[in-house]
């Protein structure tokens, strides 16, 4: 492959959303599913282009190649935003009388939509509004909480027919910061363990020791505090992660006693028990755990899958 022809699919490339990154490809077929799980999406877009440039290399990527992959972005951009609002609306005002829908074009082929509810027999109420961010050609809607539950299913339909997919994805994610909701969602930050050299040996003044300490505790200690160094820097990367405030998970579980167990062995509905944790910034709260001594590395996958499940909401039952 010559260099313009390369500079070509880079440029390319480096033009598709993020959002949209992984379903371009696939439309693409040029490569393998096999040669798209060896990419770490969750990187910058420039190292992400480059990487992506090494396969079609390889794989000896000739200009009809990358002039499919073009048309392919340009399909995309042909997206109608202006039909989406219309159909969105109209939608909305068929089933309810009384509704308000304003929206507001932002960046990243996103809107923004306003929403003033009100019944058959009653006014927008337009002091309680639903907000909602929508990035065209994904199956992804960002939403403000609502007391209005009734409302849920139809703001669903609504979505799902004005965007044209076969579904808007419901997911246990919640947060007050768009851009964190967005980068656990699209993958747009990195948890791989990158540049931390687990070689580097960590200065003896940050242990806090005393100078009379015997040698071989001091070493003892000082490769502890490598090791949890690294392993949570290989859980949670050296990026900055997303901003959530908390993660709840509910537990029910039965009682599994002997045979004199008393009243809890004979207690037919399970154990329920919900369990909190809530921080301005849960996930550099959690990261911070282990080298501070408080808790021991690595930490339970219940915690650190939180940004990969993309789920701060979770059940668990018995099995």
């Amino acid at each position: 492959m010559d260099e313009t022809l390369a500079e070509f699919i880079r440029r390319t490339i480096l033009k598709i959303p993020m959002s949209e990154m992984m379903t371009i490809l696939k439309a693409w077929d040029f490569l393998s599913e096999n040669q798209l799980q060896t990419i770490n999406f969750r990187q910058r877009k420039e190292s992400l282009a480059r990487d992506l440039l090494l396969l079609c290399q390889e794989k000896c990527a000739s200009i009809n190649d990358a002039a499919l992959l073009d048309i392919i972005c340009e399909d995309v951009d042909l997206f109608d935003m202006e039909e989406f609002k219309r159909s969105f609306k109209k939608i909305l005002q068929r089933a309810l009388k009384n509704v308000t829908v304003s929206f507001r074009d932002a960046e990243e082929n996103a809107v923004w939509i306003r929403i003033a509810w009100g019944t058959q027999y009653a006014r927008p109420n337009q002091y309680r509004p639903t907000f909602v961010v929508y990035y065209s050609q994904t199956p992804y809607a960002f939403t403000s909480s609502n007391r209005l539950k009734n409302i849920i299913p139809l703001l669903g339909q609504a979505l799902t027919v004005a965007s044209r997919h076969h579904r808007i994805v419901k997911m246990d994610l919640r947060s007050r910061h768009l851009d964190s909701l967005k980068a656990v969602v699209f993958k747009q930050y990195n948890q791989t363990f990158e540049n931390y050299n687990s070689t580097a040996p960590l200065q003896e003044r940050s242990l806090g020791l005393n100078i009379n300490m015997d040698s071989r505790i001091i070493h003892e200690n000082t490769v502890e505090k490598e090791r949890v160094q690294r392993v949570t820097q290989e859980t949670f990367g050296d990026c900055p992660l997303p901003q959530l405030e908390f993660a709840q998970y509910k537990l029910e579980t039965k009682f599994k006693g002997g045979i004199n167990g008393g009243i809890l062995a004979e207690r037919e509905e399970p154990l329920r028990c919900l369990i909190k944790f809530s921080s301005p910034h849960l996930l550099e709260a959690l990261k911070s755990l282990a080298p501070a001594g408080i808790a021991d590395a690595p930490l339970s996958p219940l915690l650190t899958c939180i940004p990969n499940k993309a789920m701060n909401y979770f059940k668990i039952r018995d099995k």
